[in-house]
């Protein structure tokens, strides 16, 4: 099958690109390469997949661009016959500080693409990289995906207003599209500002690990593997079309806790730091994914702290070339 990622040079894309080139996929990537954190993880990422590529069935093609370009999404959306769809601007904060930004690529980006597929008919299916933070302040816990949406901040918004475009291509024109609602995802070649890679870094460095806020914020932290499986299964499966769903681990865990297993596991001596929560986090998440299960199949199978072990183990072994562009981002 030929498969079209965009931001396929990126933490999630980065893995699906590898995943289905492993599968023996015919795989082309699209990133503009923002540098919104060291470029260095996505070329490595992009070279990870072609290497990949010649030990396997699959070939991997990698095309620098933007998903604001429209012309071209339209050219490669032609080529193929699924898109996964993972080019946004990420960041909470990112988007507190430039509204604006999140909204032209998340909103603007995802329609180039749904425009481009609804004038492909030879397409199976276009599947959005959505968000938790569509919720925003939970009136209960786990979310279903009929919870209210209160997104608290711009990058919230723009991910609520992409699925909700995505769905409307289903209903109105009968494009097969399905959005997944990822809920805090890590794992290898994670993006290196997000609380996993902070605190492994900091402690495999002698240094306690930096709490923001009290550290009782919960997240439903979803390890890539689970994230790969689902999307492997969209490849095939239309039970979902037309749907939004979450996909999460349906663990939970405080921040703060996060930080002491982390510790625990690399330097049980070293305390723990505390700073100012930034503007525009959400308080909490946790995942009903029975949806997900019912239409796809889809059980999670890594618990937040076999995770913790498995991207510890990952990080040494990739210590090298990961930690410096962790530490330069």
């Amino acid at each position: 099958m030929r498969i079209l990622v965009t931001g396929g040079a990126g933490f999630i894309g980065g893995n699906l690109a590898e995943a289905f080139v492993a599968d023996g996929h015919d795989v082309v990537v699209l990133d503009n390469l923002d540098p919104y954190y060291d470029v260095g993880i996505k070329e490595h990422s992009i070279e990870i997949a072609r290497e990949t590529a010649d030990e396997s069935d699959g070939s991997y093609e990698f095309v620098e661009g933007d998903v604001r370009d429209q012309e071209l999404v339209t050219e490669l959306v032609s080529q193929v016959d699924i898109v996964y769809h993972q080019a946004a601007q990420a960041g909470v904060r990112t988007s507190v500080d430039n509204p604006r930004k999140p909204n032209d690529i998340n909103v603007g980006g995802t329609l180039n693409v749904l425009d481009a597929a609804r004038d492909h008919d030879g397409i199976r299916r276009v599947v959005l990289a959505s968000s938790s933070s569509v919720y925003g302040k939970p009136e209960y816990l786990p979310y279903e995906e009929e919870h209210p949406k209160t997104p608290v901040s711009p990058y919230g918004v723009s991910k609520l207003a992409a699925e909700q475009y995505t769905r409307v291509y289903h209903e109105i024109y009968g494009l097969p599209t399905v959005s997944l609602r990822y809920f805090t995802v890590y794992g290898p070649r994670m993006r290196p500002n997000m609380a996993f890679s902070n605190f492994v870094s900091r402690c495999l460095n002698g240094e306690p690990p930096v709490v923001y806020g009290d550290g009782t914020q919960t997240r439903d932290f979803t390890y890539t593997d689970d994230i790969v499986d689902v999307n492997r299964t969209l490849l095939d499966e239309d039970a979902a079309d037309g749907e939004i769903l979450n996909v999460g681990s349906t663990d939970n865990i405080d921040i703060r806790t996060l930080a002491e297993v982390v510790r625990d596991e690399i330097d049980p001596s070293l305390g723990l730091e505390f700073a100012e929560q930034p503007t525009g986090d959400a308080q909490h998440t946790h995942a009903d994914v029975s949806k997900a299960n019912e239409l796809l199949g889809y059980e999670p199978s890594t618990t937040i702290r076999e995770g913790v072990s498995q991207f510890i183990d990952w990080y040494e072994t990739n210590r090298e070339w990961y930690e410096p562009l962790v530490l330069n981002s």
